[in-house]
């Protein structure tokens, strides 16, 4: 399908901008948003990538991964069967699914790229997407965030009486987006025309199920790994109970802070509670994380340079493998925009959804939401600008871009980064996520703030 998307894109690209006198416009996008890819978004990525996989190195070798997968262990198998239980994809997943729902965008993406590569150890067929791989990225389409920051921020800045009034119907349309998401993915496997195929398209079935592929030598599970470390020793406990003791300081702290004598900052004390307690671990865990985890690895007899070192080495590597894709959808979507692409579909769709109440202005940032997260932002902005913030349609926006995502940039990114070229159901799973968020800010922006 990801074909016959990129070649539309491109060829429409032309022909619109033909139509409308653009060619200009759509041969200068296509330049430069090829050199977005790889300086502005690849090369961003190599930093990023070789921390968080080195700390993931940490987390695994550690046994962390492995606690976190058998703690939600019957969740994980019911969305996820054909992964081991053991498998340190299980624990990847689930740490890329909670720095998504805490807004950690620069710690989630390196962990679902690491995701992507433990669940590529599971694949018999190399180069063709997964039950899994679909279902996990149908997960992530669907943004599900604690508290859309970004949008939040916006609305605060143009001077909204609630900015935060659109926490909990983002919250409650990216989890109907997600569930909604998972099921399409469930159902679209099951179809033949989503079956798994080999280069000549034939259907292409494994010698041996799934769930019984042995990872590679040096991927051993993680129940494995945390079997052969020896356990904390007194003195180890009481050292990571002080750290943990002082990080729940700094949480009450930064909650509270009045009660240590503190000044409430404005932009802290506007919000609710439930807001305030949700910045606060956003803001800690990062720190959290990238000293808690060489703790407990050190405590746990684990060389901590050593193995760090050994997991930032893929940091570099992933991040060169995916230019070729990012490339390659970002030049089409750049092209297709530039060429007026989008205001046409605009002006197509306008008179069906005013007729059912939809507001037409919103129509231009739904439809540059899957493809520019850049865009959708800009749009959003000039709808609070003009529309004010405490509008209805301000807090539509502010919803739909809360608990949607960047559809085409992930599913190429993640893809990329271990060379998948047949996604199978996977796009039609991220924008049916896409396509209940929309719904769902629609129906509960109109029965909250209607």
């Amino acid at each position: 399908m990801l074909n016959y998307i990129w070649l539309g894109l491109m060829v429409c690209a032309v022909i619109i901008g033909g139509w409308n006198g653009q060619l200009k416009e759509v041969a200068a996008k296509s330049f430069d948003w090829a050199n977005m890819a790889v300086v502005d978004i690849a090369f961003a990525l190599i930093g990023l990538m070789t921390l968080w996989l080195g700390i993931m190195r940490l987390a695994e070798r550690a046994g962390l991964v492995a606690l976190l997968a058998r703690a939600l262990r019957p969740l994980m198998r019911r969305i996820f069967p054909e992964v081991p239980a053991d498998h340190p994809a299980m624990g990847s997943m689930l740490m890329n699914m909670a720095a998504n729902m805490l807004g950690l965008g620069n710690a989630a993406t390196p962990l679902g790229l690491r995701a992507m590569k433990d669940l590529e150890s599971l694949n018999p067929r190399p180069g063709t997407a997964t039950n899994a791989m679909c279902t996990f990225l149908a997960i992530n389409t669907s943004g599900v965030q604690l508290v859309p920051v970004t949008a939040v921020a916006i609305l605060a800045a143009n001077k909204s009486t609630n900015p935060t009034a659109i926490v909990g119907t983002a919250l409650i349309g990216s989890l109907c987006a997600a569930v909604a998401g998972v099921l399409m993915a469930k159902l679209l496997s099951r179809l033949p025309i989503f079956r798994p195929k080999d280069g000549n398209g034939q259907e292409n079935r494994p010698a041996v199920p799934v769930t019984a592929a042995a990872p590679a030598a040096n991927e051993r599970p993680a129940v494995q790994e945390a079997a052969t470390l020896q356990p904390l020793r007194w003195w180890g406990g009481a050292i990571l109970a002080a750290f943990l003791l002082f990080f729940a300081f700094l949480f009450l702290r930064q909650v509270s802070p009045e009660l240590f004598g503190h000044p409430v900052a404005a932009d802290v004390a506007r919000p609710g509670w439930f807001v305030r307690l949700v910045n606060a671990v956003s803001m800690l865990s990062i720190p959290f994380l990238l000293s808690a985890i060489p703790l407990f690895a050190a405590l746990r007899r684990v060389k901590v340079y050593e193995e760090f070192v050994d997991g930032a080495k893929e940091g570099f590597q992933v991040a060169v493998r995916i230019i070729p894709y990012l490339v390659a959808i970002l030049v089409a979507m750049g092209m297709f925009r530039a060429a007026g692409g989008i205001e046409l579909l605009s002006h197509a769709l306008a008179p069906l959804l005013g007729w059912i109440g939809f507001p037409t202005d919103l129509l231009p940032m739904v439809l540059v939401r899957p493809l520019s997260g850049t865009g959708a932002l800009g749009f959003f902005t000039e709808l609070v600008k003009n529309a004010g913030p405490d509008s209805l349609i301000a807090r539509m926006a502010g919803t739909i871009y809360g608990s949607t995502e960047t559809t085409f940039y992930v599913l190429a990114v993640y893809f990329g980064s271990v060379a998948v070229t047949r996604t199978r159901h996977a796009i039609l799973a991220g924008l049916t996520a896409d396509f209940v968020s929309v719904v769902m800010a629609f129906v509960l922006c109109k029965l909250m703030f209607g």
